[in-house]
């Protein structure tokens, strides 16, 4: 493991704003599994059930990782087998528009490069790691996909797709297609063992992905035309800029810590709430976007001290803290912010797995599936031990609302069962990512 540092509840009465389109389904549920999940909260692990980390925890037993793990493998399937006949003509994948949420089919609407992204980092974790590629040919079409969106955007566009209202647009943020896109491309950078283009080509994307992605952020640090949950789509912006520094793009430092402070300035740890006007008013999509978004902050706070115990700077039983980190070489105020990062994460996780937050499912939009996704990564990246119960029990919920024909639905907000499946994907699957999550640059 690279030790080098690191640059790096729900409330269910949605907003006015939120237009629920009339979707009909017509595809039956499948059964539930037979033990009811429990909802998550801060707990005393089992021994044992904890990855081995850049801090030097105890190894994880993967044994131990959840109860579902045959039926998870199967719902992977499943899903994986649903995507692939999902995908268009042109290589990519779409969630359609949002004033036509009723087109369910994924072949009646167009590809976007929001939805493609997704689907193709769900693709590149689960066939990359099965060793099999079996769907190789998918990808490929989705990488070139995304690609030719890239290359084919006019130097003056701020957009790399003439797609206007689409789903993921309305919902996440007119930037949701290059951010995304750009964290695939990072994910496939750092991640894959062999590429279907030469690496070149897609760092020069990369690249022009974080240039555009930078251009729109806003005076107060998150992201422009952030649609109808604007947090969203500026923690995923966060995200993506982080990673794509971590695959050694040139990002804007300024940018960056801008964005860092925006969204430390989502979560309040005084009142351990959370500030939601730029979350549609839902608990779950501020909290688990402050959760993720300063978990990397956190993470190299904690790698700082890890360090400077080894070396004999601070003593075994000291604490992140402002002090301690300036004694471990930080500057005051970089110490603060970082001191800062770690308190909002930690506050924000479990608020993030309280039983209100999660009493939704089953009723759920992308939005929703979204913001499952960052809160494990959160809690993955920061090596707390509370994300195997939240795995097992996020795990179990998802089984439960599957379709039998391997799909999942949005039932709100982002109801495209593309997007949804392949952020569902992503969350089942989250547990072969854990050496890339928590990796440190």
């Amino acid at each position: 493991m690279n030790n080098k540092f690191s640059k790096t509840t729900l409330l269910w009465l949605m907003a006015a704003g939120c237009t629920i389109a009339a979707v009909a389904f017509t595809v039956k549920k499948t059964k539930p599994v037979k033990h009811d999940a429990v909802s998550c909260t801060k707990h005393t692990p089992k021994a044992g059930c904890v990855f081995k980390t850049l801090l030097g925890l105890e190894a994880y037993d993967t044994a131990t990782l959840h109860k579902n793990k045959e039926m998870v493998n199967a719902a992977l399937k499943k899903g994986m087998n649903w995507m692939e006949k999902a995908q268009g003509n042109d290589g990519g994948w779409g969630a359609g528009s949002h004033y036509n949420q009723q087109v369910t089919d994924p072949h009646a609407v167009p590809s976007d490069p929001a939805t493609t992204a997704l689907v193709a980092m769900a693709l590149l974790r689960n066939d990359e790691h099965s060793g099999n590629s079996i769907y190789a040919v998918a990808f490929e079409k989705g990488v070139r996909y995304l690609l030719n969106a890239v290359e084919q955007t006019p130097v003056q566009a701020t957009t790399i797709t003439q797609l206007q209202n689409t789903q993921p647009q309305t919902k996440l943020g007119r930037n949701i297609d290059v951010i995304l896109t750009a964290q695939f491309f990072t994910n496939y950078l750092q991640q894959s063992k062999t590429m279907v283009v030469k690496k070149d080509r897609l760092q020069k994307a990369l690249q022009r992905c974080v240039a555009l992605i930078e251009k729109a952020q806003d005076t107060d640090g998150g992201w422009k035309d952030g649609g109808w949950a604007p947090v969203l789509q500026s923690a995923l912006a966060n995200n993506a800029l982080e990673t794509a520094r971590d695959a050694g793009v040139k990002v804007d430092s300024n940018i960056l810590n801008k964005s860092r402070d925006y969204q430390k300035g989502n979560f309040d740890v005084n009142t351990n709430n959370a500030v939601t006007g730029k979350a549609a008013g839902v608990l779950l999509y501020s909290v688990s976007s402050s959760a993720r978004a300063t978990a990397k902050e956190a993470q190299f706070a904690e790698v700082v001290v890890a360090q400077a115990k080894k070396v004999g700077k601070l003593k075994t039983e000291d604490k992140v803290t402002k002090e301690n980190l300036v004694k471990a070489g930080m500057d005051n105020a970089t110490a603060e912010k970082a001191v800062a990062a770690v308190k909002i994460r930690g506050a924000a996780s479990i608020k993030a797995q309280d039983k209100n937050v999660l009493a939704g499912f089953g009723n759920n939009g992308g939005e929703e599936y979204l913001s499952f996704l960052m809160t494990g990564e959160s809690l993955i990246i920061s090596g707390d031990k509370d994300w195997v119960k939240w795995y097992d029990e996020t795990t179990s919920r998802l089984l439960q609302i599957q379709t039998d024909n391997g799909s999942w639905q949005g039932h709100h907000c982002i109801t495209s069962p593309v997007f949804c499946t392949a952020t569902c994907l992503l969350i089942l699957s989250i547990d072969k990512d854990i050496e890339f999550f928590i990796k440190t640059k």
